[in-house]
């Protein structure tokens, strides 16, 4: 058994909240004096322009999630890494799976990043009921299991059965440098240029669950008392009924969508507020991103991570779901009494890459 290496496996799209993990903790994995094998699926990502000097690229002979438990097998066997990260269900299940099989000593540390409540919403009951009872069978035999909240914690105790002295709350790895460095470039807009009024900014997939019909609804009201910008940034299936609700209300001349924007972050960081509507999110990783730009944040206490984000309401206004005339004033409150960004970015200090590293290296032993 190697007691040094440590093995990651990830199968991703190439442009989801793990690759952006996978991207901000390697760097720091390759500061430290572990040896690490990054396995991947074909024609899966994490897509990394350069990994650590420490760290080998190895392809399992496999094309899919659902394939790749003999490849997985042959590598515990040949290689019997101390320890073996990974993260999405199916991928969890066959790193258990595999353990067992190989008949290796190797510890399995295993990510949770969305809500089981969410993913049963997504899946319908049958479906959903069925992850459940193969949660409850497999994820009591890790090791050690990951999830960025302590909501998320509780729902893995109470629904998946996993043991809570075998849970690991730790925050995501947002913050870097190079997300600084980022949040740092020239935008060239004129709302964010000229000497008008206060710009509030929203960002993410335009689909129902981010709820962006309340967040222009609030905008609204708002706008009833004080003149105001939003933008939000983003694509996806809802924009023809988001403009169209602009339209409605009359104040498509205030309300922008952009579209995806690769560097939302210089976006954040010379915005006056940042709101967030959702009505579920994995962790909320977009606040943090504007509390560590010094922006100050509105959020919806939706499941599971905005609250603990802002620290129950301490950090920002925390307001019920769907509550427009509640997002609406607090939209005033971050306006017109906003915390100082020394406080804001010190809120966002926990989700530092270098801390998160720190403690997934604890959890795989």
């Amino acid at each position: 058994m190697s007691r040094n290496r440590l093995a990651l496996l990830f199968a991703t799209s190439g442009h989801s909240g793990v690759d952006r993990i996978v991207a901000n903790l390697l760097p720091e994995f390759g500061r430290t004096a572990h040896e690490f094998d990054l396995l991947r699926i074909k024609g899966h990502g994490p897509y990394l322009e350069k990994l650590p000097s420490n760290a080998r690229d190895i392809r399992l002979p496999a094309a899919h999630r659902n394939t790749v438990l003999p490849g997985l097998v042959g590598y515990l066997r040949r290689e019997q890494p101390a320890a073996l990260l990974t993260a999405s269900h199916r991928l969890n299940r066959a790193a258990l799976q595999a353990r067992w099989l190989a008949r290796v000593p190797t510890r399995v540390a295993i990510r949770m990043g969305m809500t089981l409540t969410g993913q049963q919403e997504i899946l319908g009951p049958r479906k959903g009921r069925r992850l459940i009872r193969s949660m409850r069978f497999w994820y009591p035999r890790a090791d050690a299991v990951i999830c960025p909240s302590e909501g998320l914690g509780r729902e893995l105790h109470e629904l998946a059965g996993v043991p809570r002295e075998r849970l690991h709350v730790i925050p995501n790895p947002i913050v870097t440098d190079s997300f600084l460095e980022q949040a740092r470039e020239p935008l060239d807009d004129p709302w964010f240029t000229d000497e008008g009024p206060p710009v509030i900014l929203g960002a993410g997939s335009l689909e129902p669950r981010k709820d962006f019909a309340t967040l222009i609804r609030a905008f609204a009201r708002l706008r009833q008392q004080r003149p105001a910008r939003l933008v939000i940034l983003g694509e996806g299936r809802e924009r023809g009924r988001l403009e169209a609700l602009a339209a409605e209300l009359g104040i498509s001349d205030d309300v922008r969508l952009p579209g995806f924007e690769a560097n939302p972050y210089r976006w954040m960081s010379r915005a006056d507020a940042f709101a967030l509507t959702s009505l579920r999110e994995g962790s909320g990783a977009v606040l943090v991103e504007a509390l560590a730009c010094g922006t100050p944040v509105v959020a919806t206490d939706c499941p599971v991570g905005p609250g603990e984000i802002l620290q129950g309401g301490a950090i920002g206004p925390l307001i019920a779901m769907g509550d427009e005339a509640g997002i609406a004033a607090g939209l005033e409150q971050a306006l017109s009494q906003p915390p100082t960004a020394g406080a804001l970015r010190a809120a966002a200090e926990p989700f530092r890459a270098g801390h998160s590293a720190t403690a997934y290296l604890a959890a795989l032993g």
